[in-house]
Order: C-alpha cells, then structure tokens, then sequence
C-alpha cells in the first residue's frame, strides 16, 4: 500500500450504534474484507497451560467486545493508527485444547503466514502459553529479539507436572531457543511470592531484567520507560503482557491475580514511552472475562492493545515515507 491508498478503517460509530455488528477489534474490518494487512490483530483462544484459574480462551472476544469504544484518533500519541496503516481482525487461531505441544505448533504456523505477509502483529490470548510459538515466528523474521515482559509473575520456571509448555515457562524456553536476544531483556511488574530465591537466581543468569511494580511506584513511569529504552536500543522489539501486570483492582478478570500491581493509567503510560522502540509485534494474554466485573479488565486490555496498534502504525507509516521519499530522488 502507497501513500495514495487509504486504509479501509472502522465502522462509523455515529452512523452505526457501537454495539451494532460483529465484533472485531475496534470495529475495524476483518482480513478477509481488506486482502492484505499492515497489522493483524489476531486471537487465539487456547488456555490449556494455565495452573490456576481457567478461562483466558474467551479472552480474545471479550477483548473485542469492549474495544468496540476506542475511538480512532490516539491524542496520547497524537495520531490516528487506523488511518496511518492498515490493521485488520485476522480472526482466530484455532489451536487443539487437548495437546499443548500440537498447539504450539499450530500457533506458530499460524503466525508464520501471517508474518509472511508482511503483517505484524497484535495477538489477544489465550494464556501465556502462546509467547512461545510467537516468539519463534517473529524470531525467523527478524533473528533473536529484545523482549519486553508486563507480567506479576517471571513465567521462566522451568516445568510445572513435568510439562515444558505452559503460561509459567515460555521465556525458559525462548531463551533456551536461541530466539531472544539476551542483552535487552526485562519483566515489567513482577510482585509476589516465589517458590524460593533461586526463582530470581536462575532469571538473572538468562539475562533478564527486573522492573518491579514497587519500582514503578516509587521511580514513576517516566524513567521507568527511559530505562527501558535504554535496555533495549534499536534492536527488533516484542512486548508480551499479561495483563495480571494490572493490580486486580484494575484486572480483576485473570488466572492468576496478584496484589500491588499496576495501574492501568501507569500501563498505558509506559508502553506510551515506548513509541520510540521498534515494536516487531506484541501479544496481550490471560484475559479470563469469567471473573471480570463490568468488562474493567477487557476495558483495560483493549486500551493497552490499542496503544501497541497505535505504535505499530505510526512505524509503518514512517518506513513507508522514507522508503518513497528515497524513491522518489
């Protein structure tokens, strides 16, 4: 797509009711309408590797469900990504419930043609468990990548049962994998319990950064995503959030809620600093609408999802400038 070619982007909403029609994300038009797409917004209700609560498998909707009230002008970053870029509702990855391990398979092929498109993207979980396999497309594409981690819990132990793939241990494995790029990587968040001190042992020696969510409090959420920046430089960017990263006062819908975290103004915020990262491609995970109220986590979620699509647009636009600008001499 040139600059000539506007993107197809949401529905109307004052012409068409927001809860009028289908829910795809923000209202915007499935990939099938479009044919091609600079962001693939794309779910994949999968929730087998979970160790407590189930239910993030309706995260993907739900989510959908309560972007229908974003609105397609960002003033936070001053921009309108659904007119700078392309972004479709890819629909589902429909991965087996019953074998974790064909699952994986299945995502990661999944977001193999996807990527190969051209596209980045937006996935809505599922749980933490589908990291993984995204986590290795992306690599294919763009070789080990800097890793952004918004999450309560570290999720680099090593099994849980004996099991390699679960929401607990996807970074274990990436890093295991070769597909991360060791010198840029952090947990944004973490609070709670361990299972012992070695949990924090064992994280350090692969490499991993460690920003609290005490520290957010105390340091504020401007230098917090300066030195995050800082971390990760210009190398290749992929952020995964949990979005029990939230206190469950803000996201009270998740498997596994933990006290002290987040707000989701601090959130939005700190991904908000990141605009400046080259952001590859981002998942949002562990929505479990079962044990939301009012839809304040989804809400919470569609906002954080938003922001990221929003970063990914204004990128593609700038690449997509430059590269007819130099044409063009």
């Amino acid at each position: 797509m040139s600059s000539t070619d506007a993107p197809r982007g949401p529905i109307d909403s004052s012409r068409v009711p927001r809860y009028a029609g289908p829910a795809t994300f923000a209202r915007l038009p499935r990939l099938d309408e479009v044919g091609r797409t600079d962001v693939a917004v794309v779910g994949v209700p999968f929730d087998t590797g979970v160790s407590y609560r189930p239910g993030a498998r309706f995260g993907g909707n739900a989510i959908r469900e309560a972007s229908r009230l974003l609105r397609p002008y960002n003033p936070a970053q001053d921009a309108s990504p659904f007119a700078l870029a392309q972004v479709a509702d890819a629909g589902d990855i429909a991965a087996n419930p019953f074998n974790i391990n064909e699952a994986v398979e299945t995502i990661e092929g999944a977001a193999d043609d996807l990527l190969g498109t051209g596209a980045r993207l937006m996935t809505l979980g599922g749980d933490h468990t589908i990291a993984l396999p995204l986590l290795r497309s992306v690599a294919k594409k763009h070789g080990p990548v800097a890793l952004l981690h918004f999450d309560a819990h570290l999720d680099t132990w090593d099994t849980y049962f004996g099991a390699e793939y679960t929401h607990g241990t996807p970074f274990r494995r990436a890093v295991e994998e070769g597909i991360l790029d060791t010198s840029a990587l952090s947990h944004v968040g973490t609070r709670g319990p361990l299972y012992g001190k070695q949990d924090l042992t064992d994280d350090e020696k692969m490499g991993f950064g460690i920003v609290t969510s005490a520290d957010v409090m105390r340091r504020g959420v401007d230098e917090i995503a300066d030195q995050l920046r800082g971390r990760i430089g210009d190398r290749p960017l992929y952020i995964s959030i949990d979005i029990d990263v939230l206190d469950p006062a803000h996201a009270p819908g998740t498997g596994t809620p933990e006290a002290g975290g987040l707000t989701s103004r601090e959130l939005l915020e700190i991904l908000r600093g990141l605009s400046s990262c080259h952001l590859v491609s981002a998942d949002l995970v562990e929505v479990a609408p079962a044990y939301d109220h009012a839809e304040i986590t989804s809400v919470a979620a569609s906002h954080a999802a938003y922001e990221l699509t929003t970063i990914m647009s204004r990128q593609i636009a700038a690449q997509r400038e430059a590269k007819e600008a130099e044409d063009a001499k």
